[in-house]
């Protein structure tokens, strides 16, 4: 598939994110795919808040902002109410933030997977809950700085391990699960045309570097995301079929580069390496990534 790049934008131009926000290009190329024919559902969030200050909207599709954990079950509705009218053709895309996702409505999505609504859902990954403070969530990595997982004498940042949501998704056997990431754009809009192509839920879990929660410079978001798969931080796969053992890797690095590639240019890591380096915490992340790459083939 060639990528997809209209001439008039679906996000328009004018929003308030910040300079090199991996979610702005995500969106872009989601909606890109999608067309016109689409209802997205937002919940609230970083991209919500940036796009949608009254009496503006950045939106040029229908789109509905909700509750920060009821977005699956707005959309769930929605396609409800799509085929209750006859109505056919009419993409129902929900966009939600980790936080938005792996923690707070995740309650929601699983009972969306269940029902099988034909929905699918975008999850932007931008592992802390930007929008208010840089708070941890679970999607945030292991010994990553935040304002409530801060690094100091007795602390090396989050202690916890990053929750695997593609790998939940899948357990809940719904027809499509992927994951993405903006520098691999072509990779992402083939993955969002074929969700959208899906008789049942679909879910993408996308990747979006973040410069100002991950204290990196802005002309750096395509970079640090190339790096997140060139170091197998973050592997791209897809699963048809609810099938573990029809999982494919989609994009392999063809030398997987060391994890200290990735960690030094986000400030988020720093104290791993100053004032003291802390070779041990970088070496449990290295065998992580190993064993993970391992378990995917590469």
């Amino acid at each position: 598939m060639k990528s997809v790049i209209e001439e008039v934008e679906l996000l328009a131009p004018g929003h308030r994110m910040c300079a090199g926000c991996g979610l702005a290009i995500s969106t872009r190329l989601a909606l890109n795919v999608a067309g016109i024919n689409t209802i997205v559902v937002l919940p609230t969030g970083c991209l919500e808040v940036t796009t949608t200050q009254y009496p503006e909207t950045s939106w040029r599709v229908p789109f509905i902002h909700v509750a920060f954990e009821n977005a699956a079950a707005v959309a769930s509705g929605i396609d409800v109410a799509l085929e209750m009218m006859g109505r056919k053709g009419i993409n129902v895309l929900a966009i939600g933030g980790d936080g938005g996702t792996f923690d707070i409505g995740f309650q929601a999505l699983s009972g969306m997977f269940e029902r099988g609504h034909r929905v699918t859902y975008i999850c932007h990954d931008n592992e802390a809950y930007m929008n208010t403070g840089i708070q941890r969530s679970s999607a945030t990595p292991y010994a990553a700085w935040t304002t409530t997982s801060p690094y100091g004498r007795y602390s090396i940042g989050k202690k916890k391990r990053k929750k695997p949501i593609g790998i939940i998704a899948v357990a809940h056997d719904i027809p499509y699960v992927a994951t993405a990431t903006i520098a691999y754009y072509e990779d992402y809009q083939r993955k969002v045309k074929k969700a959208l192509s899906m008789d049942g839920p679909a879910f993408i879990h996308v990747l979006v570097p973040c410069p100002t929660g991950w204290r990196f410079p802005p002309d750096k978001t395509v970079e640090i995301s190339r790096l997140a798969v060139e170091t197998g931080v973050f592997v791209l796969w897809e699963v048809e079929g609810g099938r573990m053992e029809n999982l494919k890797v989609t994009v392999k690095p063809k030398k997987r580069k060391p994890v200290e590639e990735y960690l030094m240019p986000q400030r988020r890591f720093s104290h791993l390496f100053k004032p003291e380096r802390r070779q041990d915490v970088i070496d449990k992340i290295q065998r992580t990534i190993d064993e993970k790459c391992e378990r995917y083939g590469l």
